[in-house]
């Protein structure tokens, strides 16, 4: 997220009247950090920024336009001035919520703004390993001519022909939905709190419960948020309960997931393979045991960067911002 790309965005939607400074932080070419490990910043996740430079940054300031400065109750305390905080992400879990409430200050944020750059990126994820992309080109990398992989016995599988299990129905994982739908697939969803769409429902798209999804799904693909509920919910017994040979895929966050007991089960089974994009240590350590195994893709945190994702998250947060100003409801206040 770029604050000039924020900046373009504010003018565009309110006009060259606003007074807007600017500040650019080092990620992603650092890691977040997250609230367990600072004093004072208890609870906030997913972070970046020292606490005092924040507060020197907003100063004055009525509105905070961020993608993730840090904002817990003591820098509230501090900042009297701060009526309204855009947070252009799914979830502000940068900022104290019930702080913000406290204090009075409307935190609006940006729901699905990469939603369609993560649906994406999961297709790719699961073509690269069903059609034995990443296979292929490791072969040769090293020097090998992996014909064997046009044997019929050890070929890829087409997604027209799979049962593609997607856990979660929100904002990414309905937009998954509608890709594997053009791909010919069976679909299984589980998700204990909503309803198919209509649409979905006409294709043939089936609700159904966690452990019939595992059972039943070639591909299992994990698109929900972590809650007390949700975390570890991809455990030893869920693995245990995956059809053999089957794809892992992991484009939501690392906690979700039990890793030592998916190394076990990419080791010696059920698991065929697995993609991961997301852990619950970023960056992983060095000696992670699954940077080791031969069945595993792995990529650093990007599914959700694209150019798209930050000029709409800028516009929506622009849009929130002009609706401040002029005294109307927020589009979507947290």
């Amino acid at each position: 997220m770029l604050p000039e790309v924020f900046d373009e965005k504010l003018r565009e939607a309110c006009g060259e009247a606003i007074a807007t400074r600017l500040r650019k932080d080092d990620w992603p070419d650092v890691p977040m950090e997250h609230g367990y490990a600072t004093a004072g910043m208890d609870g906030l996740k997913e972070y970046l920024g020292a606490a005092d430079d924040v507060v020197d940054f907003v100063g004055d300031a009525s509105i905070l336009v961020t993608h993730l400065a840090p904002m817990s109750r003591g820098m509230f305390e501090r900042l009297p001035g701060l009526k309204m905080i855009a947070v252009s992400r799914g979830g502000p879990v940068n900022i104290d919520m019930a702080a913000a409430r406290d204090r009075g200050v409307l935190v609006v944020n940006v729901p699905g703004r990469n939603s369609s750059a993560v649906a994406e990126f999961t297709i790719g994820a699961i073509l690269a390993e069903t059609r034995k992309i990443r296979e292929g080109h490791e072969g040769l990398r090293r020097g090998h001519w992996r014909g064997d992989l046009y044997r019929a016995d050890t070929t890829g599988r087409e997604l027209s022909e799979m049962t593609v299990g997607v856990i979660g129905y929100g904002n990414i994982g309905t937009k998954v939905v509608r890709l594997l739908r053009a791909f010919g697939s069976r679909v299984l969803v589980s998700d204990p709190y909503v309803q198919l769409s209509p649409e979905d429902l006409a294709a043939g798209v089936e609700l159904v419960a966690f452990d019939r999804l595992l059972a039943q799904s070639d591909v299992v693909t994990v698109h929900a948020r972590v809650t007390d509920e949700t975390a570890g919910m991809m455990d030893a017994a869920a693995f245990a309960a995956m059809k053999p040979g089957s794809l892992f895929v992991n484009t939501a966050r690392g906690p979700l997931v039990n890793y030592t007991a998916l190394t076990e089960a990419l080791q010696t089974g059920p698991l065929g393979s697995a993609m991961l994009e997301t852990f619950a240590v970023e960056p992983v350590p060095e000696d992670w045991p699954l940077l080791q195994l031969p069945n595993v893709t792995l990529t650093p945190h990007i599914a959700g960067a694209s150019v798209r994702t930050v000029t709409f998250a800028a516009e929506q947060a622009a849009e929130e911002v002009k609706r401040f100003l002029a005294g109307e409801p927020p589009r979507n206040p947290c």
